[in-house]
């Protein structure tokens, strides 16, 4: 075909160059067209069951490239198992996006229709489902973090989510779903496959695939209201334009605002983006903006305990320690622009370009320390400053070609990765509290600090990977290798740097893949992660010091079964993960190790003619395998409970056409807080159940839902953040929503 006979000839291709600018000028010069865009993002969870999870669906299927094997180009989605809740495939970094049979991971997919039905806000909440993750985040709280597989991801606030594949651009403190098509989660070490997480977090990569432009016309309203008076609307919008609808423009935004369910606290978000794509025969572009602001009055902390004391019983989720004269801003604006050419059917090259800016000014509680077992607490309170700003950037290129009877898909990509720190904090005068009974104190008057450069980041590296496959793909193998460079600085209060650190790392991958019968997918990993090296703090002997980037390595073995419409996993695993610590003669030194063996169960589809369930269980076995301190060597982690569970279930009533029953149970094992394994959080258990229904309102496809959280009010310590902080669980609390199609 010739080049002026192809849609992204020079008119079109120039075409989308002007659709580009039009949209930056709009974003950057008015507030009105930013929410008047952010309005229309969520048009593919309500127009179809699932519109995006099914690329048979009219509403989403984009343009695919010639390229065979087992490489799907990522703005291809992965169509759905029955029942549409879970994708059958999700993306693996740089490998693209793959099938779950032909996997080598525990991987899975949530899709819009399960972020929809679920009445999901944050990232956070659409993972409670997830058996391997659990959020270490307050209701309530300003920030979202979790651990998978007994390893934190996401505490450091420094970008730990990917979007689209890459690090840099999701929002640093959290990730709300009104932009996410689906919400995919790899379980283990990702390194090779999406580069060394910014947090260095080990447990698995949390991935969000944005919302982009449908090849229907779509305008969907949703009103919703959240107890106690949390009001608010999600408006998505999404149209195609030229002669072959090759421009696409998707905008999804929404407002929302009141009084939580916790006692005196009010939360407000505006949330907008703007995803903007062209279509051609070989080239694809996709351009994202991101921006949202969250506020909230009284936001909720963790607590911490002091050395001794039993853990106090749960205070009811209800319960505001922060005092009502605190508050939170949070504002993060994002932006990516990726590309995709086919240079042959066999041979495509792909790059993007992108970052983000948190800005996060707070006056309130810092941790409140719990004092003895009735409840009281110590804390001081704070007037902070956050600036966060990253960049990122990749380009790579990827081939499918044969020697012999082996099929290879090769792919070689390099990245580079950067963030920037700043920080400012005002200390108030300690307050005098307690858990179960608030005490109320004046506002402490604060001046406002001055936000100093702390730290700075890069992270750079190359790798390559090849699935070789051989008999149609019943076996398959995949290697890969990343070089990864590291660099960072810390600065001191006058802006000199204080210390610094430049090392790199190689780390492998290892997958095979093997399919006896077409139904059943053996599977084996053994892939390394990497997390920054220390520098030996200031209070060591070594002071300034610096370590080698930490090689976690992971085994891992496991079978699929597909069983027509419903697929499970069995997973048995091992993760090991060194850290520092200060050691005999105040020494800072690499000499501690977390062991985290597990075996996961999951499952997910239709069990019977309307009737679905997802969920599973994780049984864990963590163990500090050394230790500085001899006396904690084979005791827990913290954070991690033996057993977590879930299981989520949905049967469509056959007395009422489209009317929907939903429930199901959240478990969680106990957990140690501390390393010495003497201060513990109970388990818990938490019931929620709900209901929708789908019909036609003068011929508008429309969707009520109802659900309540925590329907028994059950008071409990959710879970544990890696330094030991933890927080109490959601109250009851009942969701409403309606969404319309226009």
């Amino acid at each position: 075909m010739s080049v002026a006979s192809r849609p992204c000839g020079e008119r079109a291709l120039t075409q989308a160059i002007r659709t580009a600018m039009l949209s930056f000028a709009l974003v950057a010069g008015s507030a009105n067209t930013w929410a008047a865009a952010q309005q229309q993002q969520d048009a593919d969870v309500a127009k179809t069951p699932d519109a995006s999870a099914n690329p048979n669906a009219d509403g989403l299927t984009l343009g695919s490239t010639n390229i065979t094997a087992d490489y799907t180009s990522p703005t291809v989605l992965p169509g759905v198992i029955a029942g549409g809740q879970v994708a059958r495939g999700a993306r693996l970094g740089m490998m693209g996006n793959k099938d779950v049979m032909d996997t080598p991971f525990s991987v899975t997919s949530y899709t819009a229709k399960t972020l929809a039905d679920l009445q999901t806000m944050t990232v956070a909440d659409a993972l409670e489902r997830d058996p391997s993750v659990r959020s270490t985040g307050q209701t309530g709280g300003i920030v979202d973090s979790f651990f998978i597989r007994g390893f934190a991801v996401g505490e450091g606030n420094l970008g730990e989510l990917a979007f689209d594949g890459v690090y840099g651009v999701a929002p640093n403190y959290r990730v709300f779903t009104d932009y996410a098509e689906r919400v995919e989660v790899l379980k283990g070490p990702g390194a090779l496959m999406y580069g060394i997480s910014p947090n260095s977090g080990v447990g698995g990569v949390i991935n969000i695939v944005p919302k982009r432009p449908l090849a229907e016309d779509l305008t969907r309203f949703t009103a919703s209201y959240a107890s106690d008076s949390q009001a608010g609307g999600h408006l998505d919008i999404s149209r195609r334009f030229g002669d072959e609808n090759q421009f696409g423009v998707r905008f999804n935004g929404s407002l929302q605002g009141g009084d939580t369910a916790v006692d005196d606290q009010e939360r407000s978000v505006d949330i907008g983006a703007i995803a903007l794509d062209y279509q051609g025969e070989r080239l694809r572009l996709n351009l994202d903006f991101i921006s949202q602001k969250e506020s909230f009055e009284a936001p909720s902390r963790p607590f911490t305990v002091a050395p001794g004391v039993d853990i106090p019983s749960a205070p009811n989720g209800r319960t505001n320690l922060t005092q009502d004269w605190g508050w939170s801003d949070t504002r993060e604006q994002s932006a990516l622009l990726g590309g995709e050419y086919d240079l042959t059917d066999a041979v495509t090259v792909f790059a993007h370009a992108g970052g983000g800016k948190a800005d996060v000014k707070r006056k309130s509680d810092q941790v409140p320390r719990i004092l003895n077992n009735a409840g009281d607490t110590s804390n001081i309170p704070g007037y902070y400053k956050f600036n966060v700003d990253r960049s990122t950037a990749d380009v790579g290129i990827r081939g499918v070609f044969a020697t012999g009877p082996v099929t290879h898909t090769t792919t070689l990509m390099a990245t580079r990765y950067q963030d920037e720190l700043s920080r400012g904090i005002t200390n108030g005068t300690e307050i005098r509290s307690n858990i179960y009974h608030p005490v109320e104190v004046p506002e402490q008057f604060l001046h406002a600090p001055k936000v100093l450069r702390i730290s700075e980041s890069e992270l750079s590296g190359v790798a390559l990977t090849d699935t070789l496959s051989v008999l149609d793909d019943r076996i398959q193998l995949t290697l890969g290798v990343r070089k990864q460079d590291i660099e960072s600085r810390n600065y001191t209060a006058t802006g000199s740097v204080s210390s610094k650190y430049d090392d790199s790392a190689t780390t492998p991958l290892v997958g095979v893949v093997v399919k006896p019968w077409e139904d059943v997918s053996l599977y084996y990993n053994y892939v390394e992660g990497l997390s920054k090296g220390d520098i030996a703090p200031g209070t060591a002997a070594n002071s300034g010091e610096t370590f080698a980037p930490y090689e976690s390595k992971q085994h891992e073995i496991g079978v699929k079964y597909e069983h027509g419409t419903f697929m499970t996993t069995l997973a048995l695993f091992q993760i090991e993960k060194p850290s520092g610590e200060i050691g005999a003669g105040n020494v800072f030194s690499v000499q501690a190790e977390q062991r985290n063996r597990g075996v996961e169960l999951s499952m997910f589809g239709e069990v019977a003619p309307g009737t679905r369930l997802m969920g599973g269980v994780t049984f864990l076995d963590g163990e500090l395998t050394d230790s500085a301190t001899a006396a904690n060597r084979g005791n827990e982690p913290v954070g991690v409970p033996d057993v977590q569970a879930n299981l989520w279930a949905e049967w469509d009533t056959p007395w009422l056409e489209g009317f929907t029953l939903t429930g199901g149970a959240i478990y969680t094992g106990s957990q140690y807080v501390n390393q010495a394994n003497t201060q513990e959080l109970d388990a818990w258990t938490r019931f929620d159940t709900g209901a929708r229904y789908t019909t036609k309102i003068e011929g508008r496809p429309t969707t009520f839902r109802a659900t309540v959280q925590n329907v028994f009010d059950r008071e409990y310590w959710s879970g544990v953040a890696s330094y030991g902080a933890f927080s109490a669980g959601y109250p009851r609390t009942l969701q409403l929503s309606a969404t319309v199609d226009f």
